[in-house]
């Protein structure tokens, strides 16, 4: 029976509480965004983000050492799933928003896959088969 390397990552929030002075709230939050300085950070393991596949290789104890093996969609963090299928389902509109009737039929089977993949993402659900 095959062996892989899998290895697996969470976020950990982190965060400071500090106040600004500023003219705005557009300009408080630019402050806060450009503070660089994190001595008063703080974890929230409250609220660590998905457990999510970030690395998969061949055989035992093997990660890094190889050749890495492609993790499916479905593994990977749910905001790169959407980042990546953002990219195919904009291609998809702008194709069909100039196809000719003709190409129609060809472009709706892949609008229709990247429908129900759009959908799984959104319901947190494996990818289609």
């Amino acid at each position: 029976m095959p062996i892989f390397t899998i290895e697996t990552t969470y976020r950990l929030p982190v965060y400071r509480q500090r106040n600004y002075e500023a003219d705005s709230l557009a300009e408080a939050c630019r402050l806060a965004v450009e503070d660089d300085d994190w001595d008063n950070e703080k974890q929230d393991y409250e609220t660590a983000g998905e457990t999510y596949v970030t690395g998969v290789w061949e055989g035992r104890d093997s990660a890094y050492s190889g050749p890495s093996v492609p993790v499916p969609s479905h593994y990977r963090e749910t905001v790169q799933r959407n980042a990546d299928h953002f990219e195919v389902l904009l291609g998809l509109v702008k194709v069909l928003s100039g196809a000719e009737a003709s190409d129609r039929a060809y472009w709706q089977a892949r609008a229709v896959s990247a429908i129900a993949k759009a959908e799984a993402i959104l319901a947190g659900a494996r990818d289609p088969d």
